[in-house]
């Protein structure tokens, strides 16, 4: 979230800052890329009820943690963010 806000990506909001309190950083991972990048945590997961257009790949971007081994990670943005 913090590298997409710095950078500029349309339909990154973040309204709370990486707080995992909103759902205006949500983003859908790429298939190929959801066992590196895991599974959301019962917070985030809450957080996701209030996010539009739900998908199974769906994730806060403010709670992926970037490393090595994301390098090339595949996000795409909703074309809202609620």
């Amino acid at each position: 979230m913090e590298t997409a806000v710095r950078n500029g990506v349309p339909g990154i909001v973040a309204e709370c800052g990486g707080a995992c309190a909103c759902a205006t950083c949500h983003v859908y991972v790429d298939e190929a890329w959801m066992d590196k990048v895991g599974q959301p945590s019962e917070m985030e997961e809450g957080m996701l009820d209030f996010a539009t257009d739900l998908r199974p790949t769906s994730r806060l971007s403010c709670q992926i943690k970037l490393t090595a081994a994301l390098d090339g990670l595949v996000l795409h943005t909703p074309e809202t963010q609620g």
